[in-house]
């Protein structure tokens, strides 16, 4: 798999039927391992649970859903009902018939009432566990908020509005100084925020502090100092190992209250984030994650955060499958907010890969039989990598740590997990040490790592889409915010082919270069013969390459020639006479109530 692998969302649940769970397997490497009924964590918190009042009627609504490919939907949903509780275990039978010997003597049957007590008492020295256990764990509980948010996403179809508000509830934490966690896709759009602690009747006001599209992870604070008294804040863990138990807390559909549901880590590797359109580290467990509990966090059986819940699978074939970013990327996330007071993202190598697994392969590149790598396919003109390394370099390691043939590095014992993991610990500006092999010799650079530049942008990070009209022609600016707008959820399948080629392989020649479409046509008299141009880029106007929309609009507005010729693809031609065209524009934008002929972006 190449470096740059994406995953795509969705916005609306589907509501599903859950099938009846299957006996678990024997326990071995290729399959999960069910969570211990008798994790810490997960008694204390049914402990606590069972004081509290009988939950309210369900008012909540589901956050939305990201869409994913058919064959394989993942979804960023809010975590689930609390699992069911087992029911007790019957009385053991009683041993061979009446009479038989045991140890020498007849066994002494038991009176009914005598076998009823003795399934009643529990033994004294259980009790003081149990409630130590419910005092470490009902402060990390208490931390946990539910978090309101009202969304205003922007329409596609027509850029010049918004589309109708909605709301959505999801969880969040409390962490120190006076801040809170919660997911990126949870307040996307948002246009209020609020939040209410466990046990309270009151919802705070909430201000967003930086979003972090990539990692999925938004951090909000609240004003009013009431809603800080009598909280302590999460302390977070270290990475959890494979089958360590895992709690995760939040406020599923369902209920008001607060749910928990438990499982053990199932896998720690790279993963595509669903929200982010890019690939980070993340830990698969088999607790359910159910719209509401995204943001939630997850607990180990210390009562330290290990992760945040954030995305599920939902597939006909797997069930129970729920993702967490862990602790690493959300460390990442803080400090960089504290040093630079903003998200900067996480950086890249901006290259595409191949492996180099073909021992012919590794032959004709020059490499000795001890040295080991991957093949650099392209390298990202934008990219400060562009500066030192070529295609078909072979990169043998990166910052000392030796890059197997498969593209995976060390990671902890009996792991190994992809070389993008070391990019990932670095900040945005920072430099990395890389040993290339080229030619059969071996160089070593210095390369400053930055974010990545798409052609085709994965997200419009909150900004109001970009267009610009003239005699009727709607010019826009391809994303996949857009490309989901206009073909759906299945719009990797259905989207026109050069369009989806250009969002998957193409690269962006200089930083402010952009995709530029004729989005539609506001039919008049002016652009008769033109109606069916839908979704077609635009090369070029009057012999000029496009480099992005507000090049564009540039040109048009300060065109002096007789004619507007727009040269788009498929060697389509759209000539219009230049003062007839303008003077049309203006009573275009007054018959469908549009304000203005071009976005606020670029009128400055």
């Amino acid at each position: 798999m190449d470096s740059h692998g994406h995953a795509s969302g969705g916005k609306r649940k589907r509501k599903s039927g859950r099938k009846p769970k299957p006996p678990a397997p024997d326990s071995s490497d290729n399959h999960h391992h069910p969570a211990p009924s008798s994790s810490p964590l997960a008694t204390a918190a049914a402990a606590a649970a069972s004081d509290s009042p009988d939950p309210e009627p369900a008012s909540s609504s589901p956050a939305p859903r990201h869409r994913g490919r058919k064959s394989r939907r993942v979804r960023n949903e809010p975590s689930s009902e609390a699992d069911a509780a087992h029911s007790p275990s019957p009385p053991p039978r009683r041993g061979g018939p009446k009479g038989a010997p045991n140890g020498g003597a007849e066994a002494a049957e038991p009176s009914r009432r005598e076998l009823a007590v003795s399934m009643v008492e529990v033994p004294a020295a259980m009790e003081p566990v149990r409630w130590e256990q419910v005092v470490r764990v009902v402060p990390s509980m208490d931390a946990v908020v539910k978090v309101f948010c009202v969304h205003t996403e922007p329409n596609f179809s027509l850029p010049w509005q918004r589309k109708r508000q909605y709301s959505s509830s999801s969880s969040g934490f409390i962490i120190g100084g006076r801040r809170v966690l919660t997911n990126a896709h949870s307040v996307e759009h948002h246009t209020q925020v609020k939040l209410k602690k466990r046990g309270s009747d009151t919802k705070y006001l909430a201000t967003v502090l930086a979003i972090g599209t990539e990692c999925d992870i938004a951090m909000l604070t609240v004003e009013d100092d009431e809603f800080w008294k009598g909280v302590t804040p999460v302390e977070f863990g270290s990475l959890p190992a494979l089958q360590d138990a895992v709690t995760v807390v939040g406020y599923p559909i369902g209920g008001d209250t607060i749910s928990v549901t438990s499982g053990v880590v199932s896998r720690i590797e790279i993963l595509s984030y669903v929200h982010g359109s890019t690939e980070l580290p993340g830990l698969q467990i088999d607790a359910a994650i159910n719209s509401g509990n995204s943001g939630g966090p997850a607990f180990n059986d210390k009562g330290k955060c290990v992760g945040i819940a954030f995305q599920s699978l939902k597939h006909e074939d797997a069930e129970n499958i729920g993702y967490v970013i862990p602790t690493p990327v959300i460390k990442h996330f803080i400090e960089d907010y504290e040093k630079t007071g903003e998200y900067t993202g996480f950086p890249i190598l901006g290259i595409e890969w191949q492996k180099m697994e073909n021992p012919d392969l590794r032959k004709a590149m020059g490499m000795k039989s001890d040295q080991k790598g991957v093949r650099v396919r392209r390298v990202e003109p934008t990219a400060p990598e562009s500066g030192c390394l070529q295609p078909s370099d072979i990169i043998l390691s990166f910052d000392g740590i030796d890059i197997a043939n498969d593209g995976t590095v060390p990671f902890r014992h009996g792991e190994r997990i992809g070389f993008s993991y070391l990019v990932s610990q670095k900040y945005t500006g920072e430099k990395a040490r890389v040993k290339v092999l080229r030619n059969s010799k071996i160089h070593e650079f210095n390369i400053k790592l930055a974010t990545h530049k798409r052609l085709i942008l994965a997200h419009i990070k909150g900004r109001p889409p970009s267009y610009y009209i003239v005699a009727g022609f709607v010019f826009m600016v391809v994303s996949v915010p857009y490309l989901r707008s206009e073909y759906g959820k299945d719009y990797e399948y259905d989207a026109p082919v050069k369009l989806l080629d250009k969002h998957m392989h193409a690269m962006a020649q200089s930083p402010d270069e952009q995709l530029v479409v004729v989005s539609q046509v506001l039919v008049s008299d002016i652009n008769i013969g033109y109606e069916d141009i839908v979704n077609i880029q635009v090369l070029a106007f009057n012999g000029t390459p496009v480099k992005n929309l507000k090049h564009l609009a540039t040109m048009v507005e300060e065109c002096n020639e007789e004619f507007l010729k727009f040269d788009l693809d498929y060697d389509q031609l759209v000539v219009l006479e230049t003062k007839t065209a303008k003077a049309a524009t203006q009573d275009i934008l007054t018959t469908h109530c549009i304000p203005s002929a071009m976005s606020e972006d670029l009128k400055s």
